[in-house]
């Protein structure tokens, strides 16, 4: 596959195509112990937070260090004091380069992905996006040399 043909399939591609991992999620009155909680037993770095079904929050394991453990706050502290706030999403029919595009400008390795509504459907990692790019140029990322000088000064092994 080309550069052409992946700069068209970003356009082209939508979010849904990447098979967004499900919303793994909070309320956002629910306590901060029982979000830890969640990030544990799902193995994620990120939950999304919802009131009333719909999207309002993230929280992050940045957000868990930065705004929890490093003031100090208890665990029954709500969710909603340590969230991050109205997260940038994406909508499962937005391209594949909007997604990308969204995630370079913010710094994000993971975005909400919310339907019409604005309810969560789930979330797109960095991962995903990876993934989908070297379905595009399989053989310059599996065919790299392995790093170092090809040829060492010394035999290897015993």
């Amino acid at each position: 596959m080309t550069r052409m043909e992946l700069s068209r399939n970003l356009k082209t591609d939508t979010v849904a195509r990447l098979g967004p991992d499900p919303p793994r999620g909070i309320d956002a009155d629910d306590p901060v112990a029982d979000a830890v909680g969640v990030l544990r037993r799902h193995g994620t770095g990120c939950l999304l937070v919802t009131a009333r079904g719909r999207l309002v929050g993230v929280f992050t394991e940045r957000d868990l260090l930065t705004r929890v453990l490093a003031p100090g706050r208890p665990l029954d502290t709500r969710v909603r004091a340590v969230m991050t706030p109205d997260p940038v999403t994406v909508g499962p029919a937005d391209s594949v380069r909007t997604a990308v595009r969204r995630m370079q400008k913010g710094g994000y390795r993971h975005l909400p992905v919310v339907d019409e509504a604005g309810r969560p459907v789930g979330i797109l990692s960095a991962r995903r996006v990876v993934r989908y790019i070297v379905e595009h140029f399989p053989a310059l990322v599996y065919n790299q040399p392995p790093p170092g000088d090809p040829y060492p000064d010394r035999p290897e092994g015993a």
